[in-house]
């Protein structure tokens, strides 16, 4: 039986295979700017554009090349980036700013959109829809009532896909049916953030990589910030690193969860096959407390499959085949055929599962995407950006909100190892106890 990973397989992401020569940039740090952006993906790139165009002297900074993180190595899924319901943030804010919270979600989505068009950016972009595919047929029916909720309160464009008719949307009967979001998108990650990049210097930004941030001191006229590659005075900082937020910045490292996700990409498969499994090119995800997602590879002829695999974090050399068992179980057909890629990269959850943007010590921050990051980071980069130019639309929805913590967290997760082996023990029980009444 094979094992699902060809010999040398590659341990780097599948989408740098399609990226173009990366533009020359500046080894050396400048001395002196306005905006100092800590952090070189989505939401740091986003918020350089804004500042520079305005005028703004800005400089980038990335402990490793300009986009290394997640931002190049994510699963390209576009959706609308909010995860707690309505319901969930009416009770804890109130009607108005639940509405305004969820209503930031919708906005990112279009956003994303327009930015990619006017910034001319090549990455593939569509708007392919997702399936979200219940893994239970209780969890059919919760989504249901979802449906009908998120199409009458809030006019999101939803349907409800049987069991039954499953196999119109994706070629597998290891589900029990699942929603249709048709106004979600995907694009090429790398292309889209090298495309990022490109934009920033075209306005003028200063981009370095390698040139980690060690401390960021305040002073009455801005910032101190020592790097690598020697001290930078700025005006004003933004710090954008999300899942690979440090020491540096406690107080917000304190405020985020890092955790691995890991994805392999297949071999090239035969048309046939991919049109059976794929009949719409939807990207795809689940209704699994830890969740599995996967897409077509934007040509059309391999599978990207994501997901966590394992209570603590892993390599990709152990993450590859496990991730290929549970896309096998999903799709008995791929059994013979193998892998080429398996990566990962790491993504921030929040502790109440919502984005957060604000100031804290004088310095902006952006981050916490709970894995729904895509638009979402762009789009709180832009208003980081704006924010920074004293731009009234800048402010959003998540400011001002609370940023919770929990007693004796310092960044470290200790937690997650026991809280994933739950979820993912009672996924499978679940998953079990559908099939056999199935039977």
């Amino acid at each position: 039986m094979a094992t699902g990973l060809l010999p040398g397989f590659n341990d780097q992401p599948y989408w740098h295979d399609q990226l173009d020569a990366p533009p020359v940039l500046p080894d050396v740090p400048l001395a002196n700017v306005d905006v100092l952006v800590v952090g070189a993906g989505y939401t740091g790139l986003n918020a350089a554009i804004e500042t520079a165009r305005a005028g703004r002297s800005t400089m980038v900074v990335d402990a490793a090349d300009p986009g290394y993180g997640c931002s190049s190595r994510n699963g390209g899924q576009i959706s609308t980036s909010v995860k707690p319901s309505l319901a969930k943030l009416t009770a804890k804010f109130g009607a108005e700013k639940a509405r305004a919270i969820r209503g930031e979600g919708a906005s990112a989505l279009a956003w994303i959109a327009e930015r990619i068009q006017s910034e001319g950016i090549a990455c593939d972009f569509a708007r392919s829809g997702r399936f979200h595919a219940a893994h239970t047929p209780q969890h059919y029916e919760a989504l249901t009532r979802d449906a009908e909720i998120l199409t009458h309160d809030e006019g999101i464009a939803v349907h409800a896909v049987p069991r039954t008719e499953q196999r119109s949307e994706l070629g597998t009967d290891s589900y029990w049916g699942g929603l249709v979001y048709p106004d979600h998108c995907s694009l090429h990650p790398a292309k889209y953030l090298r495309g990022l990049l490109r934009s920033a210097m075209r306005a003028g930004a200063h981009v370095t990589g390698q040139a980690a941030v060690t401390q960021i001191t305040r002073t009455p006229t801005g910032f101190d910030v020592q790097t690598l590659k020697g001290k930078v005075r700025a005006r004003d900082v933004i710090v954008a690193t999300n899942g690979y937020t440090t020491g540096v910045t406690p107080w917000l490292q304190r405020r985020v969860i890092p955790i691995g996700s890991y994805i392999i990409a297949t071999e090239p498969l035969p048309k046939g096959l991919m049109d059976q499994l794929f009949p719409t090119r939807r990207i795809a995800s689940d209704t699994c407390k830890v969740l599995y997602y996967y897409r077509p590879s934007p040509d059309g002829t391999r599978i990207l499959f994501g997901g966590r695999v394992s209570s603590r974090e892993t390599d990709p050399a152990q993450s590859g085949p496990r991730l290929y068992d549970h896309m096998c179980r999903i799709f008995p057909e791929m059994r013979g055929y193998s892998i080429t890629h398996s990566w990962s990269g790491t993504v921030a959850y929040s502790f109440d599962e919502l984005a957060h943007t604000g100031i804290h010590d004088g310095v902006h921050y952006a981050m916490g995407y709970c894995g729904s990051g895509v638009s979402m980071a762009s789009y709180l980069g832009m208003r980081v950006g704006q924010k920074v130019l004293g731009l009234a639309e800048g402010r959003t929805a998540f400011d001002g909100l609370p940023h919770p913590t929990r007693p004796f967290y310092t960044g470290k997760p200790w937690f997650l190892p026991a809280a994933v082996a739950w979820y993912q023990w009672n996924d499978r029980r679940q998953f079990a106890n559908a099939q056999r009444a199935a039977m």
